[in-house]
C-alpha cells in the first residue's frame, strides 16, 4: 500500500516588467505574504525587460521574504533563479532601483543579492518551462504584470501548448483597460507579444484592467506605518524611492495576484466569457462569446474596503520561513520509496 500525499497549494509563476510600476513590487509582497500563509507556492519569477538591476531587485525581495537559502531548483544560498529577458526596449533604470545602492553603516550593501551579470540569471523561457513542468496537473497559475514578451517567447517553444494545457490552471494578466479603455502601458510596450498571448494561450485568461487598480489604491500611510516593523524593508524603500511621498499607488498587479490565489473568495466580479484582442494603438477590445476563454475582473463596490485591507495586512506581514519543497518528480520518487511493508508473520 502506498501513502497518499496531498497535492500542494497552487504554484504561482510571476512575470513582471519590474521597475516600470511600483505595484509590481507591492504584488510581490502580497504574493510572498500569501505563500507564507501556505495558500500558494512561488515557483518562478521572471523579468520581461532586459534590465539587470530589475532582476537584482526581484531577487532582493525574494531573499527578504524567503530567506537566504532555498532548496528550490537545487539552489544553495540563493532564492529561486530569476529569469531575465535579453531583448526588448525600456531597459533604462528607474528610480526604485536606487534601493540596490543603499549601504549599511559599515559600507556594505543593505540588500545583498547574487545578480551582477547576465550569467547570474536564467533564460526566462527555461525558468518558466522548468517551473511549469515541476507541477501536478492544473496546479500552476501564471501571473503576468506588464508586457507579455516572456510568455510570447514561451509559446514559441515546440511543446509549450501541450504542457501548459496539462499543468497550468489559468493565466492572469495585469494589463489593458476594460471594457473599452485607453491604451495601457504594459500592452502598448509590446503589442505583438500581447496579441500572441491572447490569441494562442491554451488555458483560460483573466485580464485585470488598469481601472481595477485605480479603483482600490494602496495607501501611502500603510507604507509609513505597517512596514515600519523592519528598519530595512526593500518594498517600503522601493515605494519611497519611486515617487515623492506621500502618494497612493494603483494596485492592478496586486489584484492579479489576489485573484490568482484566492479566486474562490469572489473579491472581484467576472465579466461574461469572450475574446480579448489588441488593437493597433495598444487598446484592448473585449468581444462577448459563449465559447471564449477570456474574462476580465470587475470591481465589486461592496468589496473595495475589504480588498484594500487584505492588501495591507498580507503585504506588510512579516516573512514566514518556508520548508524546502521538492519538485514533482522528486515527490513521485519519494512516494514510491514510502510504500508500507507489512510486518513479518508471527511464527
Amino acid at each position: 500500500m502506498q501513502r497518499l500525499q496531498a497535492i500542494p497549494p497552487a504554484g504561482i509563476l510571476f512575470d513582471a516588467d519590474l521597475g516600470d510600476q511600483i505595484d509590481d513590487v507591492l504584488a510581490l509582497a502580497l504574493l510572498y505574504g500569501l505563500s507564507g500563509k501556505n495558500e500558494c507556492q512561488v515557483l518562478a519569477t521572471t523579468v520581461s525587460k532586459p534590465n539587470l538591476k530589475a532582476a537584482a531587485l526581484l531577487e532582493v525581495i525574494g531573499r527578504f521574504y524567503a530567506g537566504e537559502v532555498s532548496a528550490a531548483f537545487a539552489s544553495v544560498g540563493r532564492t529561486l533563479p530569476v529569469g531575465l529577458a535579453t531583448e526588448g526596449g525600456h531597459a533604462e533604470d528607474t528610480p526604485m532601483m536606487a534601493v540596490l545602492e543603499k549601504r549599511t553603516a559599515e559600507g556594505k550593501p543593505l540588500y545583498p543579492h547574487g545578480i551582477e551579470k547576465i550569467e547570474d540569471t536564467g533564460h526566462p523561457v527555461d525558468v518558466l518551462r522548468n517551473a511549469i513542468s515541476s507541477q501536478y496537473p492544473e496546479n500552476a497559475i501564471l501571473v503576468v504584470t506588464g508586457r507579455a514578451s516572456n510568455v510570447a517567447a514561451l509559446l514559441r517553444y515546440q511543446l509549450a501548448k501541450q504542457f501548459i494545457t496539462e499543468r497550468v490552471r489559468f493565466l492572469v494578466i495585469a494589463g489593458g483597460a476594460f471594457p473599452d479603455g485607453a491604451p495601457e502601458a504594459g500592452i502598448r510596450t509590446d503589442i505583438p507579444a500581447a496579441r500572441k498571448l491572447f490569441a494562442e494561450w491554451p488555458t483560460p485568461i483573466i485580464a485585470v484592467g488598469s481601472e481595477v487598480g485605480a479603483a482600490i489604491p494602496f495607501p501611502a500611510a500603510s507604507i509609513e506605518k505597517d512596514f515600519a516593523w523592519s528598519p530595512a524593508h526593500p518594498v517600503a524603500d522601493a515605494y519611497k524611492a519611486n515617487h515623492s511621498m506621500p502618494y497612493d499607488s494603483p494596485t492592478t498587479a496586486m489584484a492579479a495576484v489576489l485573484h490568482a490565489v484566492r479566486s474562490k473568495e469572489n473579491f472581484f466580479q467576472l465579466s461574461e466569457p469572450g475574446v480579448i484582442s489588441v488593437l493597433d494603438d495598444g487598446r484592448t477590445k473585449f468581444t462577448p462569446s459563449a465559447a471564449g476563454k477570456h474574462r476580465y475582473l470587475i470591481v465589486d463596490p461592496a468589496q473595495k474596503s475589504k480588498v484594500q485591507q487584505v492588501y495591507i495586512e498580507i503585504a506588510s506581514a512579516k516573512p514566514v520561513p518556508r520548508a524546502p519543497r521538492r519538485r514533482f518528480g522528486q515527490q513521485q520518487q519519494q512516494q514510491q520509496q514510502q510504500q508500507v511493508t507489512p510486518p513479518p508473520a508471527k511464527p
